[in-house]
C-alpha cells in the first residue's frame, strides 16, 4: 500500500478514495457544487474558517489568533490532525489563554480512525465502504498553565534535592523545550524565589496547626557542621493537636556562625519561638549531643524562663537517645577492635569475588549450617551495619574456620577465643540495636514507650558489667558507663511519663527502680513521685495564673486569692492521688495511651493536659534515617554556597511536603499506628 505526503507531512492512502468518509478527513472540493459538498462534521471547524488564497489552494485559519495551516492544494487534502494540536496542544496562544474550562470540544480529544474494508488480515471480506470509528482519550485534556509548570519545578527541586541550578543545564533546558516548546525557560533566581514562595505557602498551614495546639510544645536541637566551619541547627517541634494527635515538623534551620559557642542552641531555641510566634509555650528542649556546663545552664535558663511553671527548666533532655546509643556501641566497638577488623577482613575477602562467595555457599551447605544469614560488608558510618555483619559471620563461623583450611590466600581468620568475643560483643549490643529501631519507625512513639527500653538497657548492663564472665564483664563495664550518663539525665522524665500509661502508674518505676538500684531504690523512687506531684501541682497553678497580681491587689483580696487557691490546689491534688489509687487497666500489646487520656479528660482535666505534653517529649533529635549515624552530620558544599534563607525554606518545605504539611505531616492517629513491646513483668 503506497502512502504519499500532504502539505503538513499528513499521509494519504493512494489505495483508498480521498472521500472524508474513508479517511477521516474533511473535505471541501471546488468543483463539487455548494449543495452537494459533504457538511465537516469534526469539531475542529469551530476554531478555523476555510480561506482560498489562489486558484486550487486553500488555507484553514485560525479563528482566534489568525494562523493559516495547510488545507487542501489541488485534489490533495491535508487531515485536520494538525489543526486539532494548534488548538488543543497548547500552539494558540489565544486558546490558550481562554481555553480554562475542560468541558471544551477539546477537553477530552477523539482520535479518528479506520478499518478498511477488504483489507481485514489482509484479505478482502466485504465491498461496503469502511466506517468511521471514534476512540476517546483515557486522560482528559488539560491546557498548558506555564505559571503550574514553574510550581513543579520548584516541588521537584525540593522533594528530590536537586541543585536549584538545574534549571540553567543545557540538558534540563532542551529536555523542557522539546517537552513544551511555549514553556518559557526559568534561571536561578526565578526558580530561588519559586521555591520560597512553595515554603512560605506550606509555612502558613504549619502555622495554623501550631496556633491551634491546645498544649505545649516540645523542641528538638540537631546540628549539623559544614566545610565552613559554620553550623546549622535543625528545630524540630513535636506536639499534640486538638483530636490528641501527635505532630512532628521540622521548623527551622538555624545557620550559626560559631556552632561551637555556648550560645548557639539558646540563639537556634530563641529565634525559633519568635518565629513561630510561640512564647510561653515551649515544654522541654532535647539536643542531640553533649554541651560544656555552660551551654547546658544556658539553655535551663532560657527555659526555666520561657516555662518557668513546668520543674523549674529541668526538662532539658541534654542527651539523644539515638546520639547516646551510637556512643555506647563505639565503646564496645573499641574493646573489640582488633577482632572486629579480623571478621570484616574475613567478609571483605568473600565478598569481593563472586567464585570465592559461590565457594563459600557450597562450603556453608556441606556443613550444613543452618543459619539464614547473608553476609554483607558494613558500612563504618552506620554502626547497625557492622552489628548485622558480625551476627551473620558468628553463626557462619564454622564455614569461615573451614575456608581458612582449606584456602592459601584466606586471611588470618579470628580464633576460637575471638569468635567467642564476636557473640558476647553481639550479645551486649542486641537490647541496643532493638531500641534503636522502634527511632526508626515512620511512626511517632510516646515517650513512655522507651522507658520500658532504657530501664531494661540499664539493668541488663549493670548486670553484664558485674559478670563473672570476664570476657562478657571487659565489653560492659565501658558501655555501661556511657549509658550511665543518659539513665541519669533523663531517668526522671521517662519515669514520669510510664507513670502517665494507666497500665503501670508509679508500679513500674518501684519494680524497675528496685531492680536497677537494689537497697537505694527507695530514694529514687521518691523523687520520681516528688517530681510528678510538682508537676501537677504547676498545672493546677497554670490554671489560675492568668489573673494578673496589680488586678487582684487593686481589688484589695489578695490574701483571699491566695487561700482560693491553697485550697483549689488540695482538692486538685486528689486528681493526681485518685488516678495512682485506681486499679491498673490490664496490660495489652496494642494499647493506645493518648486515646485513653483522650477519652478520661473530663475525668481528669488537669491531669490530662500533663499527660498530653508529658507523654509528648522527643527522646531523639535525629531523623529516623539518621538513627544509627556514627557523628555529627555536614551539610553538603552546594546548600552551604546558598543563602541561609534559601537552605530553610527548601530543607523545611520538603520535610512538610513529604509529611503532607499542615495537613498531617508527621502526625500519628494513636488508633491506628501503635507500637507492639514486650513488657517485663
Amino acid at each position: 500500500m503506497d502512502m504519499i505526503p500532504t502539505e503538513n507531512n499528513a499521509l494519504v492512502d493512494m489505495e483508498m478514495p480521498l472521500d472524508p468518509v474513508y479517511i477521516g478527513v474533511e473535505t471541501d472540493n471546488v468543483d463539487t457544487p455548494p449543495s452537494k459538498r459533504r457538511k465537516k462534521k469534526s469539531m475542529v471547524w469551530e476554531y478555523f474558517t476555510i480561506e482560498t488564497v489562489s486558484p486550487g489552494c486553500r488555507r484553514a485559519c485560525c479563528k482566534q489568533c489568525k494562523q493559516s495551516f495547510a488545507y487542501s492544494t489541488g485534489s490533495k487534502v491535508a487531515g485536520t490532525s494538525h489543526l486539532k494540536r494548534h488548538i488543543a496542544k497548547g500552539g494558540c496562544p489565544v486558546a490558550l489563554r481562554n481555553q480554562q474550562d475542560p468541558s471544551t470540544p477539546f477537553s477530552a480529544p477523539s482520535k479518528l480512525s479506520y478499518e478498511s474494508a477488504g483489507h481485514t488480515n489482509g484479505q478482502s471480506q466485504t465491498t461496503d465502504p469502511p466506517k468511521r470509528r471514534y476512540r476517546t482519550a483515557s486522560v482528559p485534556y488539560a491546557a498548558f498553565d506555564s505559571e503550574r509548570c514553574r510550581q513543579e519545578i520548584a516541588r521537584m527541586i525540593i522533594l528530590h534535592d536537586y541543585p536549584l541550578h538545574i534549571v540553567e543545564h543545557p540538558g534540563f533546558v532542551a529536555f523542557v523545550r522539546n517537552l513544551q516548546p511555549n514553556f518559557n525557560t526559568v534561571n536561578f533566581s526565578t526558580v530561588q524565589g519559586d521555591c520560597v514562595a512553595t515554603y512560605l505557602k506550606e509555612k502558613q498551614s504549619v502555622q495554623n496547626l501550631i496556633d491551634e495546639m491546645p498544649g505545649q510544645i516540645c523542641l528538638t536541637l540537631d546540628l549539623w557542621n559544614s566545610c565552613q566551619t559554620t553550623g546549622y541547627v535543625f528545630v524540630t517541634g513535636q506536639f499534640v493537636d486538638s483530636e490528641w494527635k501527635m505532630h512532628r515538623k521540622l521548623l527551622n534551620v538555624v545557620m550559626e556562625p560559631f556552632p561551637e559557642s555556648d550560645s548557639a542552641f539558646s540563639h537556634a531555641v530563641s529565634f525559633c519561638l519568635s518565629d513561630w510566634n510561640m512564647e510561653g509555650r515551649l515544654f522541654s528542649i532535647t539536643i542531640n549531643q553533649k554541651l560544656s556546663e555552660i551551654g547546658i545552664s544556658s539553655l535551663r535558663s532560657l527555659l526555666s524562663e520561657k516555662n518557668p511553671n513546668i520543674l523549674g527548666g529541668r526538662l532539658l533532655v541534654d542527651r539523644c537517645l539515638a546520639r547516646s546509643l551510637s556512643n555506647v556501641t563505639h565503646e564496645a566497638f573499641k574493646v573489640c577492635r582488633e577482632t572486629v577488623n579480623k571478621v570484616r577482613d574475613c567478609v571483605k575477602y568473600v565478598k569481593t569475588s563472586e567464585e570465592l562467595e559461590e565457594k563459600f555457599l557450597e562450603l556453608k551447605q556441606q556443613l550444613q549450617v543452618p543459619s539464614t544469614k547473608t553476609l554483607a560488608l558494613d558500612d563504618q558510618t552506620r554502626w547497625n551495619t557492622t552489628y548485622e555483619m558480625l551476627l551473620a559471620a558468628s553463626e557462619l563461623k564454622e564455614v569461615f574456620l573451614s575456608l581458612d583450611t582449606s584456602d592459601p590466600d584466606y586471611p588470618k581468620s579470628p580464633t576460637g577465643e575471638e569468635w567467642k568475643q564476636v557473640e558476647n560483643l553481639c550479645a551486649c549490643l542486641k537490647l541496643l540495636f532493638d531500641t534503636a529501631n522502634l527511632l526508626t519507625s515512620p511512626t511517632l512513639s510516646t515517650t513512655n514507650t522507651f522507658f520500658h527500653e532504657a530501664w531494661k538497657i540499664q539493668l541488663e548492663l549493670n548486670r553484664s558489667a558485674t559478670s563473672e564472665d570476664v570476657g562478657i564483664s571487659t565489653i560492659a563495664k565501658p558501655m555501661k558507663a556511657s549509658f550511665d550518663t543518659y539513665w541519669q539525665n533523663c531517668c526522671l522524665i521517662l519515669a514520669i511519663s510510664v507513670v502517665m500509661d494507666p497500665r503501670f502508674k508509679m508500679k513500674l518505676v518501684e519494680f524497675s527502680f528496685t531492680k536497677i538500684y537494689g537497697d537505694e531504690a527507695v530514694s529514687y523512687i521518691k523523687l520520681v513521685d516528688e517530681g510528678i506531684h510538682q508537676m501537677f501541682l504547676e498545672y493546677v497553678g497554670g490554671l489560675d495564673g492568668n489573673v494578673k497580681q496589680e488586678d487582684v491587689a487593686g481589688l484589695g483580696l489578695t490574701d483571699f486569692d491566695m487561700y482560693i487557691m491553697e485550697k483549689t490546689s488540695q482538692q486538685s491534688k486528689s486528681e493526681l492521688d485518685q488516678y495512682l489509687e485506681e486499679s491498673l487497666l490490664p496490660r495489652v500489646h496494642e494499647f493506645d495511651v493518648m486515646g485513653w487520656w483522650k477519652l478520661n479528660k473530663v475525668k481528669y482535666p488537669t491531669l490530662s493536659k500533663l499527660a498530653r505534653d508529658i507523654l509528648t517529649v522527643p527522646v531523639s533529635a535525629v531523623a529516623p534515617e539518621l538513627v544509627f549515624e556514627s557523628g555529627i552530620k555536614e551539610m553538603d558544599r552546594y546548600r552551604c554556597s546558598l543563602r541561609p534563607e534559601t537552605v530553610e525554606a527548601i530543607v523545611c518545605a520538603k520535610d512538610w511536603l513529604v509529611g503532607g504539611g499542615g495537613g498531617g505531616g508527621d502526625s500519628v492517629d494513636m488508633m491506628k499506628g501503635l507500637v507492639k513491646m514486650e513488657f517485663p513483668i
